[in-house]
C-alpha cells in the first residue's frame, strides 16, 4: 500500500528505464502527454514520443519510415506541410535541447497499428507505455449516451492491450469536460471512473500546475503550436492550457470555437491515470475491432455495435 504522498502513476513507472509516451487520438494528443514526458526526462529516463497522426504522412520519403506504418518525424520533415503537429512538436523540442524525434502512426485498423507499436517498442527496448488522451472519450465503454470520437482512441487501446509482453501499460486522460462538445456526458465518465476504481484499474489524479517546470514548458509548447498552426490550433490543448493559467468560463483563444460556448475550468488541468489492460477489459466492443486493418472498419464496427446496444440515459450533475 502506497503512502499518501506517493503518486501511483509515477510509482508504476519507477522501475521503467525506457518509456514511450504516445498520443491516442490523433491531432495534438501527443502534446497532452508532453508534461509527463518532460518530467520523466528530467528524472534521467529515456523517453520517446509518438502520436496517432492526422497529418499527411503518405508524402514522407522512404528514409523517414522506421518500419511499416511507423514514421520518424524530425524538425526537417515535410517543410511544405502547414498542418503537422508531430513536426511542430519536434521543432519545439529541438529549440529546447530535448530529443527531437516524434514518431507518427497513420490512421489504420488495430492489427497494423499494433504491429507498428511493436516495431517501435522493439526498436528502443521500451519497457513502459503511457497512452495519453486529450479528453475523456477514451474512458467510455460503449453504452454511454454519447461516445465522442472514440475510433482512434480505442484503436490505440486495443493495439496496446494485445502487447502483453510490455510490463507496464498505462492510460492517462487530461482535459475533463472538453468532450461535452462531442456529446459526451461527463457524469457517465465519472461513473466509469468509479467502476475502474472498484476493479483496481484507477491510479488516481493530480493537477498540472504552471508553477512547475513541466507546466511552464507545456504552456510554452502550446503557445508555440498555436503560433505555427494558426489555421488549425488545438482546441483541446488550448483549453487545457487556459485552465492551467487559471482562466475560467468561455475563454477565446482561437476563431475555431466561434459560435460555441466553452467552459474552461480547473478540472481540465487534472491528469487521471489508469491501468491500460484494466481499462481495455471494460470496453464492450473491443473484441469487434480486434481484427481490423483499416480505420473505416473501426468506424463501422463501432457503429454496428451502437445500433444493437441499449444506451445508459444521460444524467446531469446534481449540483
Amino acid at each position: 500500500m502506497l503512502p499518501l504522498h506517493a503518486n501511483p502513476l509515477f510509482t508504476r513507472l519507477a522501475d521503467a528505464e525506457r518509456i514511450l509516451v504516445a498520443g491516442a487520438g490523433g491531432g495534438f494528443d501527443v502534446y497532452s502527454g508532453l508534461p509527463l514526458a518532460l518530467s520523466l526526462l528530467h528524472q534521467g529516463r529515456r523517453v520517446h514520443l509518438a502520436n496517432l497522426s492526422f497529418s499527411a504522412l503518405d508524402g514522407l520519403p522512404l528514409d523517414d519510415w522506421a518500419a511499416p506504418d511507423l514514421a520518424a518525424v524530425t524538425p526537417e520533415s515535410a517543410p511544405h506541410q502547414n498542418y503537422f503537429p508531430e513536426r511542430t512538436l519536434a521543432r519545439w523540442l529541438r529549440e529546447h535541447d530535448y530529443p527531437d524525434t516524434v514518431y507518427a502512426f497513420p490512421q489504420t485498423g488495430v492489427l497494423p497499428l499494433r504491429a507498428a507499436y511493436r516495431a517501435l517498442i522493439e526498436l528502443h527496448g521500451i519497457d513502459a507505455v503511457v497512452l495519453v488522451d486529450g479528453g475523456t472519450d477514451i474512458l467510455l465503454r460503449g453504452d454511454e449516451a454519447g461516445l465522442g470520437t472514440p475510433e482512434e482512441d480505442l484503436a490505440s487501446v486495443a493495439a496496446l492491450a494485445g502487447l502483453d509482453d510490455v510490463p507496464t501499460r498505462l492510460v492517462v486522460s487530461v482535459g475533463f469536460g472538453v468532450d461535452a462538445y462531442h456529446g459526451v456526458n461527463h457524469v457517465q465518465v465519472l461513473e466509469n471512473m468509479a467502476a475502474l476504481e472498484r476493479d483496481g484499474a484507477y491510479l488516481g489524479a493530480f493537477s498540472l500546475s504552471r508553477a512547475t517546470r513541466e507546466g511552464a514548458l507545456y504552456l510554452d509548447a502550446v503557445a508555440h503550436a498555436q503560433q505555427h498552426t494558426a489555421d488549425r490550433p488545438s482546441i483541446v490543448n488550448g483549453s487545457i492550457a487556459a485552465a492551467v493559467r487559471g482562466s475560467f468560463g468561455d475563454v477565446r483563444f482561437t476563431e475555431r470555437t466561434r459560435g460555441s460556448e466553452l467552459f474552461v475550468n480547473p478540472l481540465m488541468s487534472l491528469y487521471f491515470a489508469f491501468d491500460l489492460p484494466g481499462l481495455a477489459a471494460r470496453c464492450l466492443y473491443l473484441d469487434r475491432i480486434e481484427d481490423t486493418h483499416l480505420m473505416r472498419q473501426v468506424h463501422s464496427r463501432i457503429a454496428e455495435f451502437r445500433d444493437t446496444t441499449v444506451t445508459r440515459p444521460p444524467r446531469r450533475f446534481p449540483h
